[in-house]
């Protein structure tokens, strides 16, 4: 079974100062007291956070609690080892009904665990809580809790993380099979995590009270498991996808930074200069800024030609100096009856007849010109 989910969505109840009716192991051994107290603290400070009204889990009394949490139940789950209260070579109806509540350590420390905020340690953070659900949910699995597949040991590998499947798209046909699975086992959760409630609901106020006798006192401790083992189940996908998403985020920034090593090409910073028309104004503009050097359009082009910057096509014709408009025309002219062009030629004999039959200033009855 697999599910994406968060803390929110599995929350247990509580039910933790229930005296049972028989001694437990840790109280036999003298700690139970101050086990219990470590557990509640523990579990009280993780409700507090999960239902506070902070606007932001980042909050500093919210993180303070966070860490009194943790330590709290991290002192208790020592001295649960310590006492080895538990044994994957035991069997469920051997663990004293007060002791059960225990179980649900690596998940409380799991589930807070994801509470911190510290983002220049999140991958830190989700490896440390998919190990404490990953341990809760295979010390169920060796008591008989629940009928759940165990997920993998370790998160997904950093090389899995944008590798593509090596089938394409005939080995895409099996992971939409996983996928439709994925979602019927989410249906079948929800429906269990709400019957659940509802019977822990039912339950509470027997058990919190101290009517309850000893067998409904350890089936309500029962019912908490099996509701964790929905939510940390949920949890481990969410925290796979969110690892995935990290590792690949961090290779995709490693790949693009240069190699260590290497720098840009510097180029050499160009000689301030005046860019003049022609070599009248380069003249005149030498004279008054001896410091600067100075250029010419077409010396620039030609400069810039030779560096390669620009083709030789793109740098402007300019006119020669001292040329007016009319003979650049008349050049104009006679180089397109150079070029034997038809129709200057015919506009130029039309011309020249005209002119051969009619006087300067025909017309002009003002006799200006």
């Amino acid at each position: 079974m697999a599910g994406g989910g968060g803390v929110s969505g599995g929350r247990p109840g509580s039910g933790w100062a229930v005296a049972p009716s028989r001694p437990s192991m840790a109280e036999g051994a003298g700690a139970g007291p101050r086990l219990a107290e470590l557990l509640a603290a523990g579990r009280r400070l993780w409700e507090e956070v999960e239902t506070g009204a902070e606007p932001s889990s980042g909050a500093p009394a919210v993180q303070d609690k966070v860490r009194q949490g943790l330590d709290a139940l991290q002192r208790a789950a020592a001295m649960v080892a310590q006492l080895d209260l538990f044994s994957e070579n035991e069997e469920l109806e051997e663990i004293a009904s007060a002791d059960l509540k225990y179980l649900l350590l690596p998940a409380l420390l799991g589930a807070l665990t994801l509470k911190q905020v510290d983002l220049s340690r999140r991958l830190e953070h989700l490896e440390s809580a998919r190990a404490h659900f990953w341990r809760f949910l295979k010390l169920c699995r060796s008591y008989g809790l629940g009928s759940f597949h165990l997920p993998p040991a370790s998160p997904p590998g950093e090389e899995d993380a944008g590798s593509p499947s090596p089938g394409g798209p005939a080995a895409a046909q099996p992971s939409l099979v996983a996928m439709a699975s994925s979602r019927q086992a989410k249906i079948e959760r929800y429906k269990q995590k709400k019957e659940l409630e509802n019977r822990l609901a039912s339950m509470r106020t027997f058990v919190e009270g101290g009517q309850a006798d000893e067998d409904q006192i350890r089936e309500f401790y029962v019912l908490q498991i099996q509701k964790w083992i929905n939510t940390s189940l949920e949890e481990i996908e969410s925290i796979d996808q969110e690892m995935v998403i990290l590792r690949s985020r961090g290779a995709a920034k490693q790949s693009s930074a240069p190699p260590h090593g290497t720098s840009r090409q510097v180029r050499a910073p160009l000689k301030p200069f005046i860019l003049t028309r022609d070599a009248a104004q380069a003249k005149v503009f030498g004279a008054g800024y001896p410091g600067l050097p100075t250029m010419t359009v077409d010396d620039w082009y030609e400069q810039r030609r030779r560096q390669g910057v620009v083709s030789g096509q793109s740098a402007p014709q300019r006119t020669p100096a001292g040329i007016t408009d009319e003979e650049l025309q008349k050049q104009q002219q006679e180089k397109k009856e150079e070029e034997d062009d038809e129709e200057a030629l015919q506009k130029a004999r039309n011309w020249d007849d005209w002119k051969d039959t009619h006087p300067r200033g025909y017309g002009n009855r003002q006799n200006v010109g």
